[in-house]
């Protein structure tokens, strides 16, 4: 074999190599149903486009309870919490969480953990200003009035 392509090939071993001993695991996805941190919400990301977005599918409430309402009384079942979650690397995602209570939006970074729970960080300009939730996998059931069901919070 000719001394340039010995090297190149060699050299392309190396890089396959390299990749494949320093290449992190895939992430794991933050689709699914969500159970916020308070217990009360179970939140469904899923695909809107070319983003991930999140709506209220399941309100943890009373018999005869009414379902609550946003900050313009509309209610609560179907708001978008969520909205335009793009991938920001090393199994982050970026976009915007809506505070259901007052309608402010604050940037907001995801990420599914080491245990599998979501982690919500919301945040003002940069995420030092910020806190974070941590969200677990919603196993129960949601009828389509929003009634929350099953041993899944």
């Amino acid at each position: 074999m000719p001394r340039h392509r010995r090297f190149a090939a060699l050299a392309l071993g190396a890089t396959l190599l390299g990749a494949a001993v320093g290449a992190e695991p895939p992430a794991q996805s933050p689709q699914g149903d969500w159970t916020t941190q308070g217990g009360e919400d179970v939140v469904r990301i899923e695909p809107c486009g070319e983003a991930l977005c999140g709506h209220i599918v399941g309100i943890v409430r009373a018999p005869g309870e009414p379902i609550p309402t946003d900050s313009h009384r509309a209610s609560q079942c179907g708001l978008l919490l969520i909205d335009n979650e793009r991938p920001e690397g090393r199994g982050a995602w970026l976009g915007h969480v809506i505070d259901p209570r007052n309608g402010r939006v604050y940037k907001a970074k995801l990420w599914v953990d080491d245990k599998g729970d979501l982690r919500l960080h919301g945040f003002i300009a940069i995420p030092l200003f910020g806190r974070t939730q941590t969200w677990r996998r919603f196993t129960g059931h949601v009828d389509s009035l929003c009634q929350v069901s099953g041993s899944g919070l």
